[in-house]
């Protein structure tokens, strides 16, 4: 996975949005357990599924870019939770344990 800076992030957002296309940022808020990425690490996903950044290593980014395009579409935020108690997880290849949960939003 990508381990982008913030900055690097940022830009990318910003060059997405200055080409027209419609942007969101997920950002890790809260973890337990073994999640692989920390609190406040971020994934930017553009309206067709290209994305910057890591929230879990690889685990639910998929999940993640399939949710904000949504997102951007929809321009409501949401909290997503993946963890071993929710049946997603398994789905999504967060078997390592632990939980994590990620908000995503249209950037504008």
């Amino acid at each position: 996975m990508d381990l982008a800076s913030d900055t690097d992030i940022l830009a990318r957002a910003e060059a997405w949005r200055e080409a027209g296309k419609g942007v969101a940022i997920a950002t890790v808020v809260e973890t337990w357990g073994s999640a692989p990425r920390p609190v406040g690490s971020s994934l930017v996903i553009d309206e067709d599924g290209n994305f910057l950044g890591s929230v879990s290593g690889g685990c639910v980014e998929g999940a993640v870019v399939t949710e904000a395009v949504d997102v951007i579409g929809s321009g409501e935020p949401r909290m997503l939770e993946f963890g071993v108690a929710d049946e997603t997880a398994w789905r999504v290849g967060l078997s390592c344990g632990g939980t994590i949960r990620v908000y995503v939003e249209k950037v504008d």
